[in-house]
């Protein structure tokens, strides 16, 4: 394979299972109420942190879970450090069964807040190709009936949406089989219609990142194929480890190619850039890596909507490296991202 274009994607029920796992582990402690925060550069170990982006922190995250059974447990130094992940906005990737409880959930919390949910709906036949995050609704009628009931459960939440990491760049790379290349493209498309009635809500169709479709121009006419004009941009770096800069060349470009289309960069743990080494290995759970940009609206460029956690940091990969399976909590290597951070 190519050096390695993107990582498997959070899969959303794995984020319930771990959260009883844990809620056992924490029974005499409760959940920490969400503190919202953003730390300037090497501050100690997330004490005092304040977040001033306009995105929703959800209270039952898994890293929330863990800060409180490590408190229980009288892990409190290694707890404050995982705050900097546990604090911090992360994205919710809509359960691939009935996403509207969790949405709901979400959204009731989200609107309290006075914040943006961020959300990923991943769930597109044939999903990943068959690797390690492969799934997916069964067909198109199932898929249509999924991300209708997505887009009905946010209703008027404000919220931001990326639409099925990997789907476009699939079919740039060959990787996704040629019967299944029409059918995707309209299923896309209709999900970006059916996500933009809401009247609330933003969306951005994801496009890789800049290791793994090198040539922006590949991707223009599936993009708009898939309903990029109707879309409020696109997406980059999902789950991978391209640093900010490289990242925002890289839209600049595809943005020019595109009139103009804004986009958002995944940060979460691109602090410290990708794996050097053996690049078809390096975008599998890569040792040493550190959180990158809290996520902000507030970007500094006119073409970045926003930085954004789109991954949720110290979810596995895959088994690779001693992880579990791809989107399970681990939280080992959640510290390990928030120890080496220093945003």
């Amino acid at each position: 394979m190519p050096a390695r274009r993107r990582s498997p994607r959070s899969r959303p029920a794995t984020l319930l299972t771990a959260a009883l796992a844990l809620t056992a582990a924490a029974a005499c402690s409760p959940a920490p109420t969400a503190q919202p925060e953003s730390a300037p550069p090497h501050h100690p170990a997330g004490v005092g942190l304040v977040d001033d982006s306009p995105f929703w922190v959800d209270p039952q995250s898994d890293a929330a879970r863990q800060v409180a059974a490590w408190e229980a447990q009288g892990r409190n130094s290694d707890a404050q450090v995982l705050r900097r992940i546990a604090d911090r906005p992360m994205a919710l990737w809509g359960p691939a069964g009935d996403p509207g409880p969790e949405i709901r959930r979400a959204g009731a919390s989200a609107r309290a807040a006075g914040r943006t949910l961020v959300l990923v709906a991943y769930n597109i036949p044939y999903r990943d190709c068959g690797q390690h995050s492969a799934g997916g609704a069964r067909d198109a009628a199932a898929y249509r009936s999924w991300i209708g009931a997505f887009a009905d459960n946010i209703a008027d939440t404000k919220a931001l949406v990326v639409l099925e990491p990997d789907a476009v760049p699939h079919l740039v790379d060959g990787c996704t089989q040629a019967g299944h290349r029409d059918e995707r493209l309209r299923l896309l498309s209709e999900a970006v219609d059916r996500l933009k009635r809401n009247k609330n809500t933003k969306v951005y169709l994801d496009a890789g990142n800049p290791a793994w479709i090198p040539d922006q121009r590949k991707l223009v006419d599936p993009l708009y194929k898939a309903g990029l004009d109707r879309a409020d941009g696109f997406a980059l770096n999902v789950s991978n480890f391209q640093p900010s800069a490289a990242g925002r060349e890289y839209g600049a470009a595809l943005s020019q190619a595109t009139k103009g289309k804004h986009f958002v960069i995944d940060t979460s743990r691109n602090g410290d850039g990708p794996l050097r080494g053996d690049r078809d290995q390096a975008w599998c759970n890569p040792p040493g890596r550190a959180l990158g940009t809290p996520p902000t609206d507030g970007t500094g460029d006119p073409l970045v909507d926003a930085y954004l956690w789109i991954k949720r940091p110290g979810e596995s990969d895959g088994t690779c490296r001693g992880g579990p399976p791809a989107g399970k909590w681990w939280p080992d290597y959640a510290l390990g991202l928030a120890r080496r951070a220093t945003d």
